[in-house]
């Protein structure tokens, strides 16, 4: 009996006994079910507390699409820079060796440490009509601060790590083999990123995107410093659930706050299938024969 105990612990790659395995894995489900299960379930509760009519009608208000939309912009403009910056700046920091790299990789994780009210204030300083560039924005007659520009900075700052963090590692894991030989078989830097690097990072790369877009959506800290909590004008989602809080309308706050969490099922779902594609390439690859040296 004890050795067919100890093949299974083996075989399972633990020493430990059943019931330690049973107990982690108990004390994980429950923090998972309190902390994460428990909240969804309370969202969604509450936003239907009062029946379909109510949740719809708290989401057909001006205000809420308005935040909708508003939230859509920030996210649709902040995505595609970020995708921008973050291939390029992790192609040159996993590619390349040159000098100031490492102070690169630290902007990268700047937003990381920087709280995000923070961030927003910082827009303030530079922007503001006491700001460093006050005086000027103001004579031009163009605003950034309290209007959909500083919403749309504030989220470009928060989200700028998401793509470059994901790509850095995968990227470095793969190293520089494959695009050496295809610039030796004479493609260019632009066939080489394209046939060659794209293909080997596109599931890291969506699951990057994922969580930029995500974070984009659900920013609260920064946004509302710089927005000026102007209803129906630059609130975004996270901020509308606020007002309506506030202002106790609870069934509304929920209505709007569950399609926050909706977003988040979404992405969360979208994520396990990028990481499932992606484990299944690799174990398509791995399963290829080796090629057998020509005579």
């Amino acid at each position: 009996m004890s050795d067919s105990r100890t093949i299974r612990r083996v075989q399972s790659g633990t020493t430990e006994p059943a019931w330690v395995r049973r107990t982690l894995i108990g004390m994980a489900l429950g923090f998972i079910f309190l902390f994460l299960v428990l909240p969804l379930a309370a969202v969604f509760t509450e936003a239907l507390r009062k029946g379909l009519d109510a949740y719809l009608e708290a989401l057909k208000e001006p205000d809420a699409w308005s935040a909708i939309r508003l939230t859509l912009i920030a996210a649709g403009i902040s995505v595609p820079v970020n995708l921008v910056f973050g291939v390029a700046a992790a192609w040159a920091i996993s590619k390349h060796e040159f000098r100031g790299k490492a102070f690169l990789t630290t902007l990268v994780d700047l937003p990381f440490s920087v709280s995000p009210v923070v961030a927003g204030l910082v827009y303030v300083l530079m922007f503001g009509a006491h700001g460093w560039f006050g005086t000027w924005l103001q004579a031009n007659d163009i605003k950034i601060i309290f209007a959909v520009p500083g919403i749309v900075l504030a989220t470009m700052f928060v989200t700028v790590p998401f793509i470059a963090r994901e790509l850095i590692p995968l990227m470095q894991a793969q190293g520089t083999e494959e695009e050496q030989a295809a610039i030796v078989l004479g493609a260019t830097g632009w066939q080489t990123f394209w046939y060659v690097t794209l293909p080997n990072i596109k599931w890291g790369l969506i699951y990057g995107v994922i969580l930029c877009n995500a974070r984009a959506m659900g920013e609260f800290g920064a946004v509302s410093v710089v927005s000026g909590h102007i209803r129906g004008q630059t609130n975004t989602l996270p901020l509308h659930v606020e007002i309506l809080y506030n202002e106790y309308q609870s069934v509304a706050a929920f209505a709007v706050a569950s399609l926050l969490a909706l977003l988040a099922l979404v992405t969360l779902v979208i994520k396990s299938v990028a990481e499932w594609q992606s484990e299944r390439e690799q174990k398509a690859v791995m399963a290829l024969p080796p090629e057998r040296p020509v005579a």
